[in-house]
C-alpha cells in the first residue's frame, strides 16, 4: 500500500509560479508511473501530467502544455509539478496518483484516471485574477 501526500498548494495571483510536491511512502516508488490530476468545483477530475518510472518520459493535458512540468526524484520518493504562468482557470484541488500496471516499463505513463490505484488527499491551488 502506497501513501501519497501532496504539499505546496496556496493562494496566488495570475501569472505566478508554484511547485507542488508529492511524497510517497510504503512501497517501491520506482515501480510506479506517477500522475497529477486536478478537480475544480462542479467539474470532473482531469488529467494534468504523467511521468514514467525513471523520469525521462512524460505527457501533459492540453490545458497545461508548455506551462507545467512534471518531474520526479527517485532518491527522495517524490514527484513534483512545476506550474508557471498560472491562470484563474487553474484553480482546483490537485492530486497526485500512482499507477502500477507497468512496473519498470519506460513507455508506461498513463493519462487515464482508471490506471491509477493510489491517490493522495489533494492540495488546493487558488489563482486570483
Amino acid at each position: 500500500q502506497v501513501q501519497l501526500v501532496e504539499s505546496g498548494g496556496g493562494l496566488l495571483q495570475a501569472g505566478s509560479s508554484l511547485r507542488l510536491s508529492c511524497a510517497a511512502s510504503g512501497g517501491i516508488f520506482t515501480k510506479y508511473a506517477m500522475g497529477w490530476f486536478r478537480q475544480a468545483p462542479g467539474k470532473e477530475r482531469e488529467f494534468v501530467g504523467a511521468i514514467n518510472w525513471i523520469g525521462d518520459k512524460y505527457s501533459y493535458g492540453d490545458h497545461v502544455q508548455g506551462r507545467f512540468t512534471i518531474s520526479r526524484d527517485n532518491t527522495k520518493d517524490t514527484v513534483y509539478l512545476q506550474m508557471n504562468s498560472l491562470k484563474p482557470e487553474d484553480t482546483a484541488v490537485y492530486y497526485c496518483a500512482a499507477a502500477d500496471k507497468g512496473p519498470y516499463i519506460s513507455s508506461y505513463y498513463p493519462s487515464v484516471i482508471s490506471e491509477y490505484v493510489y491517490w493522495g488527499q489533494g492540495t488546493q491551488v487558488t489563482v486570483s485574477s
